[in-house]
């Protein structure tokens, strides 16, 4: 299993809006290429065409990762859906994991926690770092650690089947993307070199950290005043 840049954006926003709105899934391919060039939880925001987007679609399906449905039932459009359930044996909390990081690039298990809200529902941060190790521990590995950047306290995790994009570019990507891919980034780790640093990111990481663990501290609270009667 190898994506490119394209294949990765467009598996990615399958798989978040099967998750997170059902009811308007398997996806035209108008509503995919929407999906791909949201300005919101992206990184890098890209501009794709819908030729882009369904060539994207083809190799997907050659890896047998997508399904084109066929219009039925007073539909007149062909639709996509994901099913990487079926071919990786993924089930709901590793494909949100893997969709986060396939739209956005490498995070720490607090962001993809906090990211994958929507999608999923983790007990704690120890589950997203075990699902995170199982998907690294496969035999193809889906994802893989990039270690800790100066001042952080947490790993970043990548996912590992994106190719690099050649000369660290991303195709349709809007112009005030970060330096650093994290395909590029990737290679820079396995490389021994030190990644372009990034210090908003480091902060957005950070918040996104403590966020997470406010939150698990406050359903540990409420769950303690359950069992106390209060």
């Amino acid at each position: 299993m190898k994506l490119s840049a394209e294949g990765a954006r467009v598996l990615g926003s399958l798989v978040e809006k099967e998750l997170t709105t059902p009811q308007q899934y398997p996806l035209t391919i108008a509503a995919l290429v929407a999906a791909c060039n949201q300005a919101s939880n992206r990184d890098p925001v890209v501009n794709y065409d819908e030729e882009t987007v369904l060539s994207a679609l083809d190799d997907l399906k050659a890896q047998r990762l997508v399904r084109f449905v066929l219009p039925s039932h007073g539909r007149s459009a062909v639709r996509y859906r994901q099913v990487l359930d079926e071919a990786l044996a993924l089930d709901a909390k590793p494909r949100a994991l893997l969709g986060v990081l396939l739209l956005r690039g490498a995070q720490t298990a607090g962001e993809l926690r906090a990211r994958t809200d929507r999608m999923a529902e983790f007990d704690g941060l120890d589950e997203v770092a075990r699902e995170l190790e199982r998907l690294a521990s496969l035999d193809e590995p889906l994802v893989s650690s990039l270690g800790r950047r100066p001042g952080q306290k947490e790993e970043r995790w990548d996912c590992a089947v994106v190719e690099l994009p050649t000369g660290g570019a991303v195709p349709g990507a809007a112009t005030e993307q970060r330096p650093s891919h994290p395909a590029t980034e990737r290679a820079l780790v396995s490389s021994g070199a030190r990644p372009f640093p990034d210090d908003g990111e480091d902060l957005r990481s950070e918040l996104a950290s403590l966020r997470s663990e406010v939150d698990e501290l406050r359903r540990e609270l409420g769950a303690l005043r359950e069992s106390l009667g209060g």
